[in-house]
């Protein structure tokens, strides 16, 4: 397979500021590359891009397998399209542990909003990354705001992990739930409640009506026990999304939640927090990809560890020596560069 060669940056850029549709996806192929000299690219893409992002509104919607989240984005998504809003969607898609392959089926799934020139879908797999949420989906965010778009809506894999790493990176976070299913509020945990913006009881129709009615009432309920220091308590809807009923209602609930934060002035706080949570992700990471990359430091780790399985050092002692050497190999080298 021909490896893609490292594109004239200046030229995307400005190609994705155009709105053009096969520059933003090639932008976004770029920034999800794992070479060097494509994250180096990606760097040099983001800078020229930065200044053109921010504006629009940043939608995580996830929940339990079977919800209905492809279906529910469709509907959504021609919702957005017929009030005059551009939308872009990032579905992070599971990927097999074994091949590292991802279903990548979401543009099937949402066949009349893939069908618009005012659309963006791309799925992406979340292999190698904790949580479901692609290791680049920030990145390929700030590129869909740079091309124009007026809402990114980040689809997660499920209930899991995955809430709490897509709440760093969005303005609104949206649970669709199931009724009918039992307890209602069994695989949901608390954790997960606390960071809800919105929540649907999704498949609203039918003879599931009442059931859907009912579990509303029920996550309200554990609202007002999980969340009662909130001034504005997550609002609670039903809707339909093969019958397109509530659709526009459950929009209009996430839109006054942003709203409420830009006038509140806790959107421009949010972002701010989670900009420096993405930055120290990203300098955690960039330490322990250089700790793995070191021979010296290796070589250490592993005599670390044989010593900390035999009880001969405790683990904090362990890490000490770890990081000590790989602090030296770092003086050592700097002092080189310098000579």
């Amino acid at each position: 397979m021909t490896m893609m060669a490292p594109p004239d940056v200046a030229a995307l850029a400005l190609d994705v500021l155009a709105g053009k549709r096969r520059a933003l996806a090639k932008a976004i192929t770029l920034v999800e590359s794992r070479r060097t000299d494509h994250q180096q690219a990606a760097e040099d893409l983001l800078r020229r891009l930065i200044k053109r992002t921010g504006r629009a509104h940043r939608v995580g919607i996830s929940g339990v397998p079977g919800v209905g989240k492809s279906t529910f984005i469709d509907a959504l998504g021609l919702h957005l399209l017929g009030i005059g809003c551009r939308v872009a969607v990032l579905a992070v898609d599971p990927s097999s542990r074994v091949s590292g392959g991802s279903i990548l089926g979401d543009k099937t799934r949402m066949p009349r909003l893939s069908a618009s020139t005012d659309a963006f879908i791309r799925p992406s797999p979340a292999a190698g990354s904790l949580g479901g949420v692609a290791r680049h989906t920030r990145e390929a965010m700030l590129v869909c705001e740079a091309a124009g778009f007026d809402v990114v809506i980040v689809e997660t894999v499920g209930v899991g992990q995955s809430e709490h790493a897509v709440a760093q990176m969005v303005d609104s976070f949206l649970l669709l739930a199931l009724a009918g299913a039992g307890d209602e509020l069994q695989g949901i945990k608390r954790g997960i409640l606390e960071l809800v913006d919105v929540l649907c009881v999704n498949k609203a129709d039918g003879d599931n009506v009442r059931r859907a009615e009912s579990a509303a009432r029920e996550h309200e309920s554990a609202f007002r026990l999980l969340r009662s220091h909130d001034d504005h308590p997550p609002r609670v809807l039903t809707a339909s999304a093969a019958e397109e009923r509530g659709i526009a209602e459950v929009w209009a609930a996430l839109a006054e939640h942003r709203a409420e934060l830009a006038s509140s002035g806790r959107l421009a706080q949010r972002r701010r927090e989670q900009q420096r949570e993405w930055l120290d992700a990203l300098i955690r990471e960039g330490l322990e990809r250089a700790l793995d990359a070191d021979a010296r430091t290796l070589s250490v780790r592993a005599q670390v560890e044989s010593a900390v399985d035999s009880d001969e050092i405790s683990a904090p002692e362990g890490a000490r020596r770890v990081l000590a050497e790989f602090f030296r190999v770092g003086a050592e080298r700097t002092q080189t560069s310098k000579a």
